[in-house]
């Protein structure tokens, strides 16, 4: 029983933050007929009223984010056009993204600048990290070159870890800018709400960080577990 514990114990650890991010944003993403505005709407609103109206709202298949190079703010198409809580709070929440690239906020500019000097190695690191250890060490019969591929693969990991970890304060910056701002257009009666989705959509990196963190500690074990068979002969 307690061995089961053990191993339920990291589970729940590493799932968890992302199921609850995901049931938040798809709880308050009802369609609200009394609103006024959609999240797009309401965006463009703030953008002008924030005087970054060159900064602009569009629709993506993938995650919600902004872009500091393009000057973008991308929304997933189930949002963007939306009267929910969902769609304005998130909207928001990546407007406090512009912001801060506006305000020239430290954290956000670490992090870009982190992103685009490793960007190499992140690729290099993504592709070894396909085939595995195991792999290129059956098919090098290599212990240098395994080695070599191991310490690539950490490093790309160790920057992954480093990149979300500095994302966290970004992402609750961002949520807080955002709580200020949808106090002067939403009434009190879905402050609430809102606060929710924003606690939610600042906690995404921090389930990505968690899985980031794992997957470093899988590779450094498959490492030390190959070397260690390799001692042994």
């Amino acid at each position: 029983m307690i061995k089961l514990f053990y191993y339920i114990i990291p589970f729940l650890i590493l799932f968890l933050p992302s199921l609850w991010v995901n049931y938040v944003l798809r709880r308050f993403n009802v369609t609200l007929h009394d609103m006024p505005f959609t999240g797009k709407e309401l965006g463009n609103r703030i953008l002008k009223d924030e005087k970054i109206s060159y900064v602009s709202i569009n629709s993506i298949k993938q995650l919600d984010h902004y872009n500091p190079l393009e000057k973008k703010i991308h929304i997933s198409e189930d949002k963007i056009n939306k009267k929910s809580i969902t769609s304005i709070s998130v909207v928001t929440h990546e407007i406090g993204h512009a912001i801060q690239d506006k305000v020239n906020y430290k954290p956000l500019k670490l992090r870009q600048s982190l992103m685009e000097k490793t960007l190499v190695l992140q690729r290099i690191g993504s592709f070894l990290l396909i085939i595995g250890l195991p792999s290129i060490f059956a098919f090098t019969k290599s212990p240098f070159i395994t080695l070599l591929a191991g310490i690539i693969i950490m490093g790309c990991l160790s920057t992954n870890v480093l990149i979300h970890l500095i994302t966290l304060p970004v992402e609750f910056d961002a949520s807080k800018r955002a709580l200020k701002i949808l106090s002067k257009y939403v009434p009190n009666k879905n402050m609430k709400q809102c606060r929710s989705v924003l606690r939610a959509a600042a906690l995404t990196y921090l389930a990505q960080s968690i899985v980031s963190i794992f997957r470093l500690k899988i590779i450094l074990l498959s490492f030390v577990n190959i070397f260690k068979s390799l001692i042994r002969r």
